[in-house]
């Protein structure tokens, strides 16, 4: 990942809105949750919405798709796990036990999804 990108992730991440989002869609996982479930979840208008999971997606950490009339959005599990990794790939100076093995848990973020889809 290059340093632009996870510049870019990290601002969009950088708002209690999208915060939760981000979150809440964890929770949920690949399956992700419709739209009006989220604004309705999150306390936010559905145009509000609209303009936190575009700057997600922009960013790489979301995923959306369509079913008929409803928009469906997801974590993109890559993306995180991209940003997870760029974020601990140097940790601890050569010492990643220094660390309580938070670079392998970023490393195999997301891999339960991948196994299960």
């Amino acid at each position: 990942m290059k340093n632009s990108n996870a510049i870019a992730a990290l601002s969009a991440l950088a708002h209690e809105h999208r915060l939760r989002l981000f979150r809440l869609l964890m929770r949920h996982g690949p399956s992700g949750m419709a739209a009006g479930e989220i604004a309705e979840a999150l306390g936010i208008s559905p145009s509000s919405l609209t303009f936190h999971v575009g700057l997600l997606d922009r960013a790489g950490l979301l995923r959306s798709w369509r079913v008929h009339r409803n928009v469906f959005y997801a974590v993109d599990i890559e993306g995180m796990r991209q940003l997870m990794a760029f974020l601990t790939e140097e940790c601890c100076d050569g010492h990643p036990e220094i660390c309580g093995g938070l670079g392998v848990a970023a490393s195999a973020c997301g891999a339960k999804e991948e196994v299960e889809g």
